[in-house]
């Protein structure tokens, strides 16, 4: 079996992920049939209040649940669309050890920086803030394959753009430049403990 496609859409909340990633639903050929959201992850979590440290723990297994169902769908053959913020510092370097590193398009979606403060007012869901915090840890590994900036193109643009970037994806990948320097440094640290 052919394992499936994946393009692995990377930015802060408000940056324009989820409209790209419907978009590009839209758009490409019948392959990709779904698009994998963490705010969905999330959204199957209870609404009651949980403890801070309940909370943290909870957060972490929900995304790791989504790296682990977005690698299993791939390996049924299931071509996907995820849209993802990669803002804690487990996130970006358990994904490419989970995910078929050479068959994800990783894209980092960028937007006016103002739009994402500006949005979360009207969210209601998130802290105000949080989305400027991010930016900079969400973008921090500067490795993509593709970058969309919707602040100069629509997400329907951006989407295009990805459509006709994919069949050219390079060689080696994003996550597989990701997961190199990831086991060069856990070599260079293992070596450094037994010195």
């Amino acid at each position: 079996m052919t394992s499936g496609r994946i393009i692995f859409l990377d930015g802060t909340s408000g940056s324009g992920r989820t409209s790209i990633a419907r978009e590009l639903l839209d758009i490409l050929d019948d392959g990709f049939l779904f698009h994998l959201a963490v705010d969905g992850f999330n959204a199957m979590r209870t609404g009651r209040e949980l403890r801070a440290e309940r909370l943290d723990t909870a957060l972490r297994r929900t995304g790791e649940g989504l790296h682990r169902s977005i690698a299993a769908l791939a390996r049924m053959g299931d071509d996907i669309v995820v849209d993802h913020v990669l803002s804690e510092p487990w996130r970006l370097p358990d994904c490419p050890t989970v995910l078929p590193p050479e068959d994800v398009l990783f894209v980092g979606v960028h937007g006016p920086p103002d739009e994402p403060t500006r949005r979360e007012p009207a969210r209601g869901d998130r802290p105000p803030g949080l989305a400027a915090h991010r930016y900079d840890l969400v973008h921090a590994h500067g490795d993509y394959d593709l970058v969309c900036d919707t602040g100069t193109a629509s997400p329907r643009e951006c989407a295009r753009r990805i459509k006709e970037f994919l069949p050219h994806r390079p060689g080696p990948t994003a996550f597989t430049r990701l997961r190199r320097r990831r086991l060069a440094a856990g070599r260079t640290e293992r070596e450094q403990a037994r010195s």
